[in-house]
């Protein structure tokens, strides 16, 4: 796998021109709505729901980096009112795809002028398109089935852009909004979004999961091809599978197996090795052994590693310490812990107003029986009551900043409880939870850490 893009590639990526194009559309975009947004709110009018469609009209049609921020936004509870964040969730990864002509280009410059003959066949037609790149099915030379996620041109640019739109927006949003202090958020979000840029680090946090995932056979991921890869070309095996959501009316014990095989990648991960798929996005799963009719899920293929966050045992000590502070009703418990993640200025009367969220997000876990995640909470409206109450607390008693490393545990358990509601999956997740967390060391998570991160050639974070 090649490191170090060429000459050309790195002159691609800093064209000024394509920079100040991109700041120009999405300032003209985001500004427009951003500054409706401010009169609304300053004059004390309405117009929320058109603002929100406005804004998902003006980022939808821009896809690329923003689109995909905007994604993320509308999974934190909190951050956007509910009506954009509704809006924004409707936003479907389905970027404009490259023609044929130019993805010939693009291969070249990833794998020089004889890049066809290293592949039995590809197929210059995208089987997939995201915010970043698309995806094509291509053959390898002994005849095996491969995924190639090309990136699209100009990347770097259209990313540096969009953060610095995102910056002014979280700033506004700060000074109308003041009871969330989003300042080490955004600083997470543009970090996870460059790192999705560099497919290097993308295969090796695929080896990471393989080797940390292997012992399940209801959990797929994919082998990554090194010799075909680059850093904005990501080779990888193709794993057959059907969307989730077309197993949202199979039999419940196929639902169960799915939602089981998901809470274990997450979970697992997390809990034993201190890693977190971080993208939630419902297209980032496929289910396998599901051609039969009626559909039977045999588990799930977990896909793109772009978006994986890694941390330290002390943070994941602080999950556990939450949980057993909760479960036991122990608030000295539940304060440690968020001081262990780095909450600054904390009070009695802000721990409480947290718990008020950790209580929903734990729920399930806290629960010994058979449930759903969360019992007659329709997907669209999962955790919005939870956050009003939160806001209308942090009003009175706040404001809280938020530390980097929650944003995206937060927006993943989110995630992952969304596609548990909208597979209506019935499960002892308090179980499964403790089977998961054992006899919890901060020493033993650091030996495995250490170990799974050098065999992938990851470095544990600081």
């Amino acid at each position: 796998m090649q490191d170090h893009p060429g000459p050309r590639r790195d002159n691609e990526a800093n064209r000024l021109s394509a920079r100040a194009a991109r700041y120009a559309k999405v300032g003209a975009n985001a500004g427009v709505v951003a500054a409706r947004m401010a009169g609304a709110r300053l004059i004390g009018g309405g117009g929320g729901a058109a603002n929100a469609a406005a804004l998902a009209q003006a980022l939808g049609g821009l896809k690329g980096p923003m689109m995909k921020v905007a994604q993320m936004l509308a999974t934190i509870p909190d951050v956007l009112p509910p009506e954009y964040a509704e809006e924004l969730q409707k936003l479907q990864a389905d970027a404009p795809p490259m023609g044929a002509a130019f993805v010939k280009r693009r291969m070249q410059a990833e794998l020089g002028p004889n890049w066809r003959s290293r592949f039995e066949s590809f197929d210059l037609r995208p089987a997939a398109a995201a915010s970043l790149g698309q995806v094509h099915r291509a053959a390898a030379e002994d005849g095996a089935a491969l995924a190639c996620k090309l990136q699209y041109p100009d990347m770097k640019s259209a990313v540096e852009a969009d953060l610095g739109q995102l910056e002014i927006l979280f700033a506004l949003h700060r000074r109308l909004n003041p009871v969330i202090d989003t300042r080490e958020m955004t600083e997470e979000i543009g970090a996870r979004v460059r790192e999705e840029l560099d497919y290097v680090r993308e295969a090796r946090h695929a080896a990471l999961y393989r080797g940390i995932l292997a012992q399940f056979e209801d959990i797929r991921v994919p082998r990554i091809r090194p010799e075909l890869s680059t850093g904005r070309l990501l080779t990888m095996d193709w794993l057959d599978g059907e969307k989730l959501l077309e197993f949202t009316g199979a039999p419940a014990e196929g639902r169960a197996r799915i939602a089981s095989a998901m809470f274990k990648a997450w979970w697992i991960s997390f809990i034993r090795f201190g890693v977190i798929h971080g993208d939630p996005h419902l297209g980032n799963y496929t289910v396998f052994g599901g051609e039969d009719e009626p559909k039977e899920a045999k588990g799930i293929n977990l896909l793109d590693y772009g978006c994986v966050r890694i941390f330290t045992p002390k943070f994941v000590g602080g999950v556990v310490e939450l949980y057993e502070g909760l479960l036991h009703n122990d608030f000295d418990r539940t304060f440690h812990a968020y001081e262990t993640w780095g909450f600054q200025g904390l009070t009695r009367d802000l721990a409480e107003i947290l718990n008020i969220w950790a209580r929903f997000i734990y729920a399930p876990l806290l629960d010994d029986r058979v449930r759903t995640v969360a019992d007659g909470v329709a997907p669209g409206q999962y955790g919005r009551k939870q956050a009003f109450e939160v806001h209308q607390a942090l009003k009175r008693k706040g404001p809280v900043r938020v530390p980097r490393e929650f944003v995206f545990m937060d927006r993943a358990a989110i995630g992952l409880g969304g596609a548990f509601l909208h597979l209506d999956a019935r499960l002892n997740f308090y179980r499964m939870f403790n089977e998961a967390i054992g006899v919890f060391s901060a020493e033993a998570l650091r030996d495995r850490q250490a170990a799974a991160l050098a065999t992938a050639g990851l470095t544990r974070p600081a």
